[in-house]
């Protein structure tokens, strides 16, 4: 469970708020470009500090912990693979800047066996397509062992049906290792398809997690306004 306690980002000119608790399982931000969805991630992650207010996970304040010491794993648009490096040694940055162990290495194969890329650990990122680099860059977030995991829309430039199966596996990985997911989109039907919740991030705030369909079946004036539909009942 992911909860902001009076929460105040402030970048320059722009104010973000939130006072919300975001139950387990996997959320959606969704809500116009340059909201703040990405930067929510960022502070959450650590890489954005919070002007004010509290992050907690399960209770336990992490705002002011540097990122390596919080419990989040972030899956970026670029996917952040070094092309000059193998697969098995971009994996191994999730587990050591030494030589990896034996064991360690039977746990990168281990990684990309479950997303469906075995064998493959001596191929460098420019041998694979664009779905397979997303691929390995779930691998790496798995193996960081977090159990929150951030995904700043890193399908985003993938084909609709690639994106579907990415999305799918995410799910699928999710329920099986008990993580919770809290996913950036600016497709509503991204979060349909996995998001069992969906939090509106429009106008400075982030709003209460709602039922992802209820939500996008009867919107706030805001997410109306943004996906070009008329707002639900007593939502103006």
């Amino acid at each position: 469970m992911l909860r902001f306690d009076d929460l105040l980002v402030r970048q320059g000119g722009f104010d973000l708020t939130a006072n919300i608790t975001i139950p387990a399982g996997i959320t959606a931000l969704i809500g116009p470009s340059g909201a703040g969805k990405s930067t929510l991630l960022n502070v959450i992650a650590g890489f954005v500090p919070a002007a004010s207010g509290r992050v907690l996970w399960h209770d336990t304040e992490i705002t002011t912990r540097p990122p390596a010491q919080r419990p989040v794993a972030m899956l970026f648009q670029d996917n952040n693979l070094f092309a000059h490096l193998s697969l098995t040694e971009n994996l191994a940055l999730a587990l050591t800047r030494k030589r990896p162990t034996a064991s360690e290495r039977a746990r990168m194969e281990a990684a990309l066996e479950r997303v469906g890329l075995p064998g493959l650990g001596a191929r460098k990122p420019a041998e694979l397509s664009g779905g397979q680099q997303s691929r390995v860059a779930l691998a790496r977030v798995l193996l960081q062992s977090r159990p929150l995991v951030l995904l700043d829309e890193p399908f985003a430039a993938l084909g609709p049906a690639l994106k579907i199966e990415m999305l799918d596996l995410v799910a699928e990985v999710a329920g099986e290792d008990g993580l919770q997911v809290l996913m950036v989109s600016h497709d509503p039907q991204d979060a349909l398809r996995i998001a069992t919740r969906s939090a509106v991030v429009s106008d400075g705030s982030v709003a209460a997690p709602e039922p992802t369909a209820e939500l996008l079946r009867s919107p706030p004036a805001a997410l109306a306004r943004y996906l070009g539909v008329h707002s639900g009942p007593g939502k103006e």
